[in-house]
């Protein structure tokens, strides 16, 4: 048991400052993490699939899809942000190549004379939505329209604060439940689907990532560039706590609900004493897509 514990420690020590690392340096060492993790992702899933739902993906496919999804996305928001008078790229163009991977997995259902045709494309555009496109979504996190010094125009540019922001809160979420929850639960949240979670457990990691987020502003981040505004700042921070955290929550119970109907505990092994890729980033699936509807409407709002 001590043992395991260490071996979980270090991983996930060596796993968070792998992540902080890429997004805070740079924008290629994020755009090559990512990718890398999007692919890696999307194979696990779809070998799960293969192995416990009766179905055959062409995991290599899926893979080249998922990478070229992510890149897509980065090209148009890099071009925004570094190219935007550049003719030589185009953002119909950069969606291309995916749409080429999509018809190829329709047409090549008419070769391979397997029994389940449907299923095999209903898995594949599964993987699609499920895990590629969370990741693809990224990219409109860490390329963002802020203020110039000067106060006159705004630029597009590199800033990784929100995507730390999302991870930070799904991470204390689940150490604040599983404290909260060892200590005070009693009541299972979704008994059915995972017996382990309680409302008391829910309730502390939701405390603790709001009292987080109060964090952000103190150290110079501004939400949506909404100004000399620190109270509204807050409450914008505090309202992205939130809706990571219950979309985290319900992107656990997801997975959870997925490996239940497969009958396996962990997507995977390749993270030590964590389980699979799916399982590390089954929170950020939904808390993504929320997170970036959430700031877009924010954006709207004051702008």
């Amino acid at each position: 048991m001590k043992h395991n514990l260490i071996i979980r420690t270090l991983t996930g020590v060596v796993f968070v400052a792998l992540l902080f690392f890429c997004i805070v340096y740079n924008a290629s060492t994020f755009l090559l993490l990512f990718a890398i993790i999007s692919g890696m992702t999307t194979w696990e899933f779809c070998t799960l699939m293969n192995r416990h739902a009766g179905v055959r993906l062409n995991r290599f496919i899926a893979v080249v899809a998922s990478v070229i999804l992510f890149l897509a996305f980065s090209g148009v928001s890099m071009r925004q942000a570094y190219f935007e008078q550049s003719p030589a790229f185009s953002i119909r163009e950069a969606f291309l190549p995916y749409i080429l991977t999509l018809i190829y997995v329709f047409v090549s259902e008419l070769y391979t004379k397997s029994p389940t045709p449907l299923q095999n494309i209903a898995g594949f555009m599964l993987a699609q939505i499920y895990v590629a496109l969370p990741f693809a979504l990224m990219p409109l996190l860490v390329f963002r329209e802020l203020t110039s010094p000067f106060g006159d125009s705004s630029i597009v540019a590199y800033e990784g604060s929100y995507l730390l922001s999302i991870f930070a809160f799904l991470w204390l979420s689940d150490t604040g439940a599983y404290c909260a929850g060892s200590l005070f639960g009693k009541h299972r949240l979704f008994p059915r689907i995972s017996p382990k979670k309680s409302w008391e457990g829910s309730i502390g990691g939701f405390v603790l990532a709001l009292l987080a987020s109060q964090l952000f502003p103190s150290l110079g981040f501004h939400f949506v560039e909404v100004g000399e505004h620190p109270l509204i700042s807050r409450l914008l921070w505090a309202g992205l706590a939130a809706v990571v955290v219950v979309f985290g929550t319900w992107g656990d119970l997801v997975e959870s609900l997925f490996k239940r109907q497969m009958g396996i505990k962990d997507s995977g092994r390749i993270l030590p004493g964590h389980g699979g890729m799916l399982d590390r980033f089954d929170s950020a699936l939904l808390a993504i897509p929320a997170s970036v509807i959430y700031i877009q409407l924010c954006q709207s709002a004051f702008h």
